[in-house]
């Protein structure tokens, strides 16, 4: 498990162009290399806490070994305070018996405290790893979506700028210069379509209101 979280974290330390080079996209990768130390993580948390409630066991076990072994003196005391050597010398036999266990459970209890504190620092480890993973996949990550981004504003300024481009404006130009043509031509075409009659009415048109404007002047009504 450990070997399988030292690999990932050498997959995510590495750098972001040779993902690049592979043709993989760099943030889905960071992100499925954090879920799996997370996973990791989870795995050996699990173990921990079995570890530890299996050292705890043995702790409670060794105890209750050591205790009978205490009480089983104290009965022998007091069977040869009474006279009853034969009944202290059961308890010492069984107190022999109980000694052996409680040596046994804690040799058994030492090893297992002794693996869960390992465990424990490994985890530790683990953590703290995945915190500086953490810090490193932020920084890919933003580096990966600068680098997108300029790609892809450089794709577009170049496209902007390409033949193809300015091909487009200058069809575009002569469309307009077209419509402008058609317009002045159809102004003079309609100039050229007023009658004779129609140009003398505006003539006329034109005296009577200069001498309704000289009419007004003389009578003081402008």
């Amino acid at each position: 498990m450990f070997k399988m979280f030292k690999r990932v974290s050498t997959i995510v330390n590495s750098e972001l162009n040779a993902m690049l080079d592979k043709a993989e996209d760099p943030v889905k990768m960071l992100e499925q290399f954090m879920r799996d130390m997370e996973s990791d993580i989870r795995e050996v948390e699990s173990s921990v806490a079995k570890q530890i409630a299996n050292e705890k066991m043995l702790k409670r076990k060794y105890d209750d070994a050591q205790a009978l072994v205490d009480k089983r003196q104290g009965q022998a005391e007091k069977a040869i305070e009474a006279g009853n050597e034969d009944l202290a010398r059961r308890a010492l036999e069984d107190k022999k018996d109980q000694q052996e266990q409680a040596d046994t459970l804690k040799e058994s209890w030492e090893r297992a405290k002794n693996d869960s504190k390992i465990l424990r620092d490994k985890l530790d480890e683990m953590k703290k790893e995945y915190q500086q993973m953490k810090l490193k996949k932020d920084s890919l990550k933003a580096r990966a979506e600068s680098a997108k981004t300029r790609t892809k504003m450089n794709r577009t300024m170049s496209s902007i700028g390409s033949d193809e481009s300015k091909r487009g404006f200058e069809r575009m130009e002569e469309k307009v210069l077209q419509f402008e043509a058609e317009a002045d031509t159809s102004d003079d075409l309609s100039a050229a379509g007023k009658s004779l009659d129609d140009e003398f009415e505006s003539l006329e048109k034109s005296d009577v209101d200069d001498e309704l404007a000289a009419l007004k002047k003389k009578l003081g009504k402008e």
